[in-house]
């Protein structure tokens, strides 16, 4: 009996209800005297009141017996069990083998004497397949099919979560035949709902044994030369030799980006058994990302389900074996020095599960050891980060748990020694730490420095700056706050330019009382006037600019103002930022017309501010070479022709003429500086546009456009941003990202690598403030959350990514600044809307 082919199967039940019918004796026997001329009428009522009531006693028994009755729920579930007075021999590899079916009828016999210890269990039972035997003496993977009576399905499954139970008592049955099964070590978990077979067209079983010195390779079918079938569930059993443990390392992932379409799962099972899931995978990854997998035994399962929509590649993956005990999936151990370092197994892939390691650290006598997680990724679905119950890294009896910014985890210890310890259970795996440990003065382990809370040590002057360095704002405690700061109620001091920015940053609201806003019962209008609530959406200008009859919900209809959209049939809408949202909102569909944009085609596992980028993550960067030099400035894709830069990038000096085109080179799809790849393309250019009224002593109207010589092809690391409508809205508050190669500090080098970092729209008023007065309307400023990372030398002409949905918009242009990432200092863009009508009338886009 195969799941997959499987129909419901059951036998409806006897039904035990009383159908006799009594009737009441009549009081006065007079009443029951036909009437005169009335008898055959009489006759002919009392036939059509019985047959009525004949239909409907009919009608309930039927509902009852065969609607109310048979509604049952097919469940499946999947498990594993270890045999221990068996041996594992070759042939039970094979499930055609006369061993393998002896072996598998003895153990679907055993697993309906366990269920039979349950009465909710029994009752419900339809069969079981064994889909699989590895070695260890032997383990048995089997599927247990149950026809569950509707409402009765939370007590089957609190029934076999008990297997233990069950099958302790079937063990301990007096009356068991002496050839009976001795098992162990049962695992039993519901199958996921998406792999019922009547959702597929097609099943598909592959399975592969790894050798030594070798290495296989597993795909979905037809990769690469065309997409996956839909509707298809496919799987692999991949096998190891014995003392040996499974590599899975995928080179291509390239699926639907929903997972409740199309997905991948693998397991630590030879079935698909939920408690022993490590990964599930959809949409599409870099080739850069580490998508490595390592088995705690000898055997994996790949399952990969597709529905009827929207195919793509797939997948393609090599399989190897590795001997156990070799350095990857070895841990712990001695580490001695004065310094050092230290990784989960396979970093920086997914470590395995059901992994065990300590490490003992000990520095010079009198010294204490203070240790630094660089990389910490211990997440998994489920995992209380308070309790850590599942994943874990254990140092001086603390455990640490989920994912933790870089270099924030830090512990010391008063003695020469550490004890750390990682555990990670039998599900879900992630890519795990980087650790690193030094040599420390017990008395003062931070010299010249502030030590915080989380023993993590920063520069003195970084202590009541307005940041939280420390990351648990110790440093920001018990402080007086500096004459161009927010003091906050709480007691806290926040950035100046953090003041009236839509954001509660004191954490009781200090920094957004007093901003010149409405009272209670008015909304503030885009020109700054304040109205009513009650005038809100009443079909009247209040505001005097429209702003109070904007996302109303009234698409069509809507009078055009400078602060509505308009459609390319003229008409407007009133919605705010419908371009590119996926709803269409103009009648002709235009606000969803040139939406291929703003997307990066890889799926990135995470993204943290003030790091290298991921390759291909913002596939609109460009970077823009003097001939014979190297990076100078950046600019941004718009179209297959068109780029983006700053004015300033393009001004002549008494040695070079930026102004002309053949001064330039253009890198598109660079990600590494020098490393020009396959994925990169060169181009030389056509024209340069500055705009005709930059103002280079005040870098009003900063911005430039640049035609290629010849057009660039799109491909999964070369695409354009979204350019933004005229009236699209930035709001003050927003988190944007500024990207580049320039210098990662003032005065500093610049980046080989492309640097990426996320920044938020400052108020800009309270920035004009900060920069004294120097903003003009067609700037936008943008500052960081946590500080020391800003645009700089080298960024200029680069974009200043906005998120929308799933899409990216050029808010700005990188501009100027007040030195790189000083604090109080945000940098400075030039607003993209203020030039959207330019951009169109150059280019066309």
């Amino acid at each position: 009996m195969d799941y997959m082919d499987r129909e419901l199967r059951y036998a409806p039940r006897d039904n035990d209800w009383d159908t006799s019918v009594q009737f009441l004796p009549a009081s006065d026997n007079k009443k029951l005297e036909k009437k005169k001329g009335l008898g055959k009428i009489g006759a002919v009522i009392g036939v059509v009141v019985f047959a009525a009531v004949v239909a409907l006693m009919t009608g309930l028994l039927v509902w009852h017996f065969h609607f109310r009755k048979d509604v049952r729920t097919k469940k499946i579930y999947t498990g594993s069990m270890r045999i221990t007075n068996q041996v594992f021999v070759d042939a039970y590899e094979n499930s055609n083998s006369s061993e393998f079916k002896a072996l598998a009828k003895q153990v679907t016999t055993q697993l309906k004497a366990i269920y039979g210890k349950s009465p909710q269990l029994a009752k419900c039972y339809v069969g079981s397949t064994i889909q699989a035997f590895s070695e260890g003496s032997v383990v048995a993977y089997y599927l247990s099919e149950f026809s569950v009576p509707s409402g009765q399905e939370s007590a089957v499954d609190k029934a076999m979560s008990s297997m233990e139970q069950l099958v302790d008592k079937e063990q301990r049955t007096m009356s068991r035949p002496g050839n009976s099964l001795v098992v162990e070590d049962v695992v039993s978990s519901a199958v996921d709902s998406r792999l019922f077979s009547s959702l597929f067209s097609d099943f598909v079983r592959y399975s592969e044994h790894a050798r030594s010195n070798h290495i296989g390779e597993i795909q979905s079918p037809g990769f690469p030369n065309r997409p996956y079938s839909p509707n298809t569930f496919i799987q692999w059993q991949l096998r190891a030799d014995p003392n040996h443990v499974i590599k899975l390392d995928f080179d291509t992932m390239n699926l639907e980006e929903n997972c409740k379409n199309d997905f991948v799962k693998i397991y630590d099972s030879l079935v698909a058994i939920e408690s022993r899931v490590m990964e599930e995978m959809c949409g599409y990854y870099s080739p850069s990302e580490h998508l490595t997998f390592i088995s705690s035994g000898n055997v994996m399962l790949v399952t990969m389900a597709t529905n009827d929509k929207l195919d793509f590649p797939g997948f393609r993956a090599q399989v190897s074996q590795i001997k156990r005990g070799s350095r990857e999936i070895t841990c712990g151990g001695q580490l001695t020095g004065e310094n050092g370092k230290f990784t989960s197994p396979n970093y920086p892939n997914f470590y395995p599960p059901r992994m065990s390691c300590q490490w003992s650290i000990k520095v010079p006598t009198g010294k204490g050891v203070k240790l630094t997680f660089k990389k910490f990724y211990l997440s998994e679905p489920g995992q209380d980060s308070e309790n850590c119950r599942k994943d874990y890294v254990k140092v001086n009896g603390k455990k640490v748990c989920g994912e933790q910014p870089d270099n924030k985890v830090t512990v010391t210890s008063n003695t020469n020694t550490m004890t750390v310890e990682f555990s990670s259970d039998k599900s879900y795996v992630d890519r795990g730490f980087e650790a690193a440990f030094e040599a420390i003065d017990v008395k003062d382990p931070c010299p010249n420095q502030f030590q915080c809370k989380n023993q993590q040590c920063i520069r003195k002057e970084l202590k009541c700056d307005g940041w939280s360095d420390c990351g648990d704002l110790s440093d920001e405690i018990n402080c007086k706050c500096s004459a161009d700061a927010i003091t906050c109620g709480n007691g806290l001091c926040k950035p100046m330019f953090w003041k009236c920015d839509g954001v509660d940053d004191c954490g009781d609201k200090t920094d957004e009382k007093d901003c010149g806003l409405c009272k209670p019962g008015q909304v503030a209008c885009k020109n700054n006037k304040c109205v009513s609530e009650k005038n809100r959406c009443d079909g009247r200008d209040d505001c005097g600019d429209g702003s109070d009859e904007l996302d109303c919900g009234r698409v069509s209809g809507t009078t055009c103002t400078d602060l509505t959209y308009r459609c390319r049939n003229g008409k407007c809408i009133n919605k705010v930022n419908p371009e590119c949202d996926g709803t269409p909102d103009c009648e002709d569909g235009s606000d969803e017309a040139k939406c291929d944009c703003g997307r990066s085609m890889f799926k990135t596992s995470r993204i943290v501010g003030g790091q290298d980028a991921e390759e291909g993550e913002f596939p609109w960067q460009v970077s823009l070479h003097v001939k014979g030099y190297s990076h100078v400035c950046g600019a941004s894709i718009i179209s297959p022709h068109w780029l983006v830069t700053a004015a300033h990038c393009v001004q002549d000096d008494g040695r070079t003429r930026y102004s002309q085109p053949g001064t330039w080179e253009a890198y598109l799809g660079l990600h590494t500086q020098g490393n020009n790849g396959n994925s990169v393309m060169k181009r030389n250019l056509k024209q340069v546009i500055s705009h005709p009224n930059y103002n280079q002593f005040t870098f009003d109207n900063d911005i430039a456009l640049m035609e290629l010589e010849s057009p660039v092809s799109y491909s999964d690391y070369i695409r354009p941003i979204c350019l933004p409508a005229a009236q699209h809205v930035f709001p003050p508050g927003n988190t944007v990202w500024i990207t580049g190669w320039g210098a990662t500090r003032e005065g500093g080098f610049a980046a080989s690598v492309l640097q990426k970092a996320q920044v938020r729209i400052i108020n800009q008023t309270v920035c004009d403030n900060l920069m004294g007065g120097q903003l003009t309307s067609r700037m936008l400023c943008a500052g960081v959350l946590s500080g020391g990372v800003d645009a700089c030398q080298g960024d200029s002409g680069g974009p200043l990514s906005s998120p929308s949905g799933t899409r990216m918009f050029l808010a700005g242009v990188v501009s100027w600044g007040d030195g790189c990432a000083r604090r109080n200092k945000p940098g400075i863009y030039s607003t993209v809307t203020k030039f959207r009508g330019w951009i169109k009338e150059k280019t066309g886009v």
